[in-house]
């Protein structure tokens, strides 16, 4: 079984040969760019991310600096905003949907290491995808990991460590995450604790 092979199927696995070096070095030669991109320059940074990015929606916005491993592991959605400071790291496939906001420090990280020393060693590693549905919000510092899903519209509140699936339409906070609450039509009267929408 090749390396990429391994990858995929979320074994375990060193990052190293099947030209991966030059992969990572290409991705952070482009992010290096990205990163030091002037904010007048909004189509040179679509160009970037249309190279950087496995495949991406055509209304995406990433605040600089981000940070990648491969970058083309990454797969986005339509109407997609991102903060400063997001890293993704993509050794394994990340798949988010459209109209997602992403607050700043975010990491999402599809990789992780074995608890056991032994098997650490080396920079051993495993990755298993990451999927995040349509219109879900992100707060920030919020860390998501390996093999984990969130379902649509749901949202993860600040600080949280995403250990396991979200379901959809759901408030979810905490470390480990949890879900708090449904999101319901109240949730369209009041859009923050008593703060009530009025109409425009």
């Amino acid at each position: 079984m090749t390396i990429r092979e391994k990858m995929k199927a979320g074994h375990l696995y060193r990052d190293i040969g099947e030209g991966l070096d030059e992969e990572r070095e290409r991705c952070k030669e482009l992010m290096y760019d990205y990163n030091l991109t002037r904010p007048s320059e909004g189509e040179k940074r679509r160009d970037l991310l249309k190279q950087i990015l496995g495949s991406c929606g055509s209304s995406i916005w990433i605040e600089p600096p981000v940070y990648m491993a491969y970058g083309k592991h990454v797969h986005i959605g339509e109407g997609f905003y991102a903060n400063f400071n997001l890293v993704l790291v993509d050794d394994g496939d990340i798949y988010i949907g459209d109209n997602v906001m992403i607050a700043p420090n975010v990491t999402i990280s599809p990789t992780g290491h074995p608890v056991h020393p032994e098997l650490r060693r080396g920079g051993t590693q495993f990755s298993l995808p990451i999927k995040i549905g349509d219109d879900v919000w992100i707060g920030s510092n919020v860390v998501v990991l390996p093999g984990v899903t969130i379902g649509k519209n749901s949202v993860i509140g600040a600080g949280s460590v995403v250990t396991r699936d979200i379901p959809g339409n759901a408030v979810a906070a905490g470390n480990p995450c949890r879900v708090l609450r449904e999101i319901t039509d109240r949730d369209k009267e009041y859009y923050y604790k008593d703060r009530k929408v009025f109409p425009s």
